[in-house]
């Protein structure tokens, strides 16, 4: 396992420089975050996972994952805006399972997308990954709330594709809720595919950074701890694609 419980922001720069991915424990990532503003709307943020809508382009038939999504530009002068609301789309080379198609997710609401946290957050990945790539001018960046709920019988797949990259150049997954579940363990892998590290995330806050250039990433199934009850993860999953990379 990596963990880095590390501050200020060019130790994660160094980490990630480094291994090509980071684990970072829940009070070092939320200083690194409250560094970058404000969190003050985060009971907020963290209740609205509870209106996700139901992700319909499952290819294996699962009902298992919901979602919202978003799309940002960040500029190299500092500044994030929100994009008109567009479709998800990965190749076939980075997602057998759903890509090859435009994906059409219901939007993160406005309150959310314009709220602390996000935005915060958002400051956060620009300023660690803008450090890492300096000569990029502009970001498209993608946010998506995930919920992946598991049910005696079906168990909730966080990352159905497989070990797999997500065709961008950076990635933050940070947990937000962990609610009677089992498993859900990420492993990090080399571009031969040999394992580098695993880590589960357990804490709000809790979070992988990940140069997706450098390394695959999977995430095991989740089971419910008490099948009588609702059994869910909640992550955050923001990337980072230089702009003028196009795809």
């Amino acid at each position: 396992m990596s963990e880095l419980v590390l501050y200020p922001d060019e130790a994660l720069d160094a980490h990630i420089a480094g291994a090509g991915y980071v684990f970072v424990a829940a009070e070092a990532m939320h200083q690194a975050l409250a560094s970058a503003g404000a969190l003050t709307d985060w009971g907020d943020f963290a209740a609205s996972w509870d209106a996700l809508d139901r992700d319909t382009y499952m290819a294996d038939g699962g009902r298992y994952r919901r979602r919202r999504h978003a799309v940002f530009a960040a500029s190299a002068n500092g500044a994030i805006r929100r994009r008109p609301h567009q479709a998800h789309y990965q190749t076939l080379d980075y997602n057998k399972l759903n890509g090859g198609i435009a994906r059409w997710f219901s939007p993160i609401t406005e309150g959310i997308g314009d709220g602390a946290s996000l935005r915060t957050i958002l400051r956060f990945c620009h300023r660690l990954f803008g450090g890492l790539a300096p000569a990029v001018r502009t970001w498209h960046v993608e946010v998506h709330q995930f919920r992946i709920e598991a049910r005696p019988g079906e168990a909730g797949q966080p990352t159905p594709e497989g070990l797999h990259r997500d065709g961008v150049d950076y990635v933050l997954v940070l947990l937000i809720a962990r609610r009677n579940i089992a498993s859900g363990t990420t492993t990090i892998h080399d571009l031969e595919k040999r394992l580098l590290g695993s880590f589960t995330l357990t804490q709000p806050f809790d979070a992988a950074l990940v140069d997706d250039a450098r390394v695959y990433h999977g995430v095991t199934p989740v089971e419910p701890l008490d099948p009588a009850l609702p059994a869910h993860r909640d992550v955050l999953v923001v990337t980072f694609r230089n702009a003028r990379a196009g795809g």
